[in-house]
Parts: structure tokens; C-alpha cells; sequence
């Protein structure tokens, strides 16, 4: 059973490494990770709509729930096709990354679904991961596979790029070994991918929409899902939620009574990180925004 948690039943553990002064201070004075809900099977792909509600993902229950501004649990969507990452447009459709149904969707806020990709060169993809909108037209996403490979049929795992005014999809990275996590920044110009299967975050330029070029190796970590600051700072999940600035040096993580996989900024200032983990769902009050 799915239960919402009023009280705080975990402690934070902040420990700032080669920290700058002027980082040191992203979680708000006193702040800890509380949890807000439980019951889950495993939680992933926290995304947040304009009015900074989360929505995140329950993949083996196939299920997209929604935490409320004001701290209600409830259901979304039901039979999401193993829903992993998900993101909003600037439209407000949910966009997200259907693992089981090996595709990648738009769902309206009426609940309509309307699928956005789930095909390159004619073959099915193994099972898109995360995702995001570049604000441009088009939407990166990943695409490893984890677990059962029987019927995959691309020649391996990798990055890819909708159009979205046509629906073409390109392959634009093809060297990583299982890429997963992916974000960009608000501007346009950088684009992080995490290889967990090879224990590294990459970052990108972008010259131009869907066009990564000048990889530069980000982090000596892998990650499941990731978001960013107001500072240009990356967070990864990992056993934690490790925290680098934009130079790629580690300056603090977060500790989560359970491994967690994913995190994004919500509610009402977006001062609030959001985190999945396992069978939970929590937050902590930060005193940076998201990006």
C-alpha cells in the first residue's frame, strides 16, 4: 500500500569536498531529507510542471503518480508502459520514456498519449531511459536496456534526437557503453550524459539543436538520473546524491536511506530537491533553485 508521510524519518548527511565558500551552502540551514511517501516497487523519473507539482514514476506498477503542492499523493496515470524518465514541455505535456512499451510519449494534461518515437531505422528501440526537452523542438533521450535483452534489436545502446516538427529521429552519440541519465542547460549549450555502464558523466557542447560535439569526460561517475541548479551545479545519483559544480569537482552529497536513482527541483520556488529512491520518495529544502 502507497502511504504519504508527514514527518521527517530520515537525516541528511551534507559533507562539502573541495567545496568554494560560496557553495557551501545549498541546503537550506537545518534542512532534512524527509520522506513523503512509500509503498512503491521502484520510484524513478521526478519531473516537475509549472506550477511545481512532481510527477514521478513507479516502473514495475507501471504507474506515473503526482505530489501536490500541497503534499497530496495521487495517481496520474495508470499503465504507463513501465514509465522510467519523464519531463514537461513548455507546453505542459508529460513527456516520458516507456521502457516496457520501448517507446518514448507526449501525455496532454487531459491524459491523451500520443507516441513520439519508438522506432530508429526501421528496428524497435531497447528501452528509452530519460529524456530531455531542449526547448528548441527537439528532445534527446537515452536508450540502454537493463536486465533481459531478448529482443533488442539496435546494434547497441545509444543516444538519440527527436525532431519533433517532423518526427525524425537521429543517432547522435554511439560510444558510450549504457548511457542513462541525460539533462541540458536552460541555455542550450551544454549537454551532461551519464555512462553508468562505463562509470563516467560526459558533457557536451551543443552547436547547434540535436548537434553534441567537443565531449569532454564531466565526472569519474556513472549515474541513473541527474538535474541541475541555478549554479550550473550537476547533481548525480549514485549510493547518494553527489553533488559537482560546473568545473566537474565534487563539493557536497546528499544521503538517502535508500539508493536513490533520480532527483529534480520542485514546488512553488523550486527550492525543493525531489528525490526517488527504491520503494520511497523524498525531498529536502534547499537553498538554491533548480535551474
Amino acid at each position: 500500500m502507497i502511504r504519504s508521510l508527514k514527518f521527517a524519518v530520515a537525516v541528511l548527511l551534507f559533507v562539502g569536498l573541495t567545496a568554494k565558500a560560496d557553495d557551501s551552502d545549498l541546503i537550506a540551514a537545518g534542512a532534512k531529507v524527509t520522506k513523503l511517501a512509500e509503498g512503491f516497487t521502484f520510484t524513478e523519473g521526478p519531473a516537475v510542471d509549472a506550477a511545481g507539482n512532481v510527477y514521478f514514476s513507479d516502473i514495475p506498477n507501471e504507474k506515473v503518480h503526482k505530489w501536490s503542492l500541497d503534499g497530496k499523493l495521487s495517481t496520474f496515470r495508470e499503465e504507463s508502459g513501465g514509465a522510467n524518465g519523464l519531463f514537461f514541455d513548455a507546453a505542459g505535456n508529460l513527456l516520458g520514456c516507456e521502457g516496457k512499451s520501448r517507446r518514448v510519449t507526449s501525455t496532454s494534461p487531459a491524459g491523451e498519449v500520443t507516441v513520439l518515437a519508438d522506432s530508429y531505422i526501421g528496428k524497435k528501440l531497447n528501452s528509452p531511459n530519460d529524456l530531455w526537452p531542449d526547448g528548441q523542438g527537439g528532445i534527446f533521450f537515452t536508450d540502454p536496456r537493463y536486465g533481459n535483452e531478448d529482443g533488442i534489436e539496435q546494434d547497441g545502446f545509444h543516444v538519440y534526437y527527436i525532431a519533433l516538427d517532423n518526427r525524425a529521429v537521429t543517432r547522435i552519440i554511439d560510444d558510450l557503453v549504457k548511457p542513462n541519465g541525460i539533462i541540458g542547460t536552460a541555455d542550450g549549450k551544454l549537454l551532461y550524459v551519464a555512462d553508468p555502464g562505463d562509470n563516467k558523466t560526459y558533457v557536451y557542447r551543443l552547436s547547434a539543436p540535436g548537434k553534441p560535439t567537443n565531449r569532454r569526460l564531466f565526472a569519474e561517475s556513472g549515474s541513473d538520473g541527474m538535474t541541475l541548479d541555478e549554479r550550473g551545479n550537476l547533481y548525480l545519483t549514485r549510493d547518494a546524491v553527489n553533488i559537482y559544480a560546473p568545473d566537474g569537482n565534487q563539493i557536497g552529497s546528499i544521503s538517502v536511506p535508500e539508493r536513490p536513482s533520480n532527483v529534480c527541483f520542485g514546488g512553488p520556488d523550486r527550492k525543493t530537491l525531489f528525490i526517488t529512491a527504491r520503494k520511497g520518495f523524498y525531498s529536502v529544502k534547499m537553498s538554491v533553485a533548480g535551474q
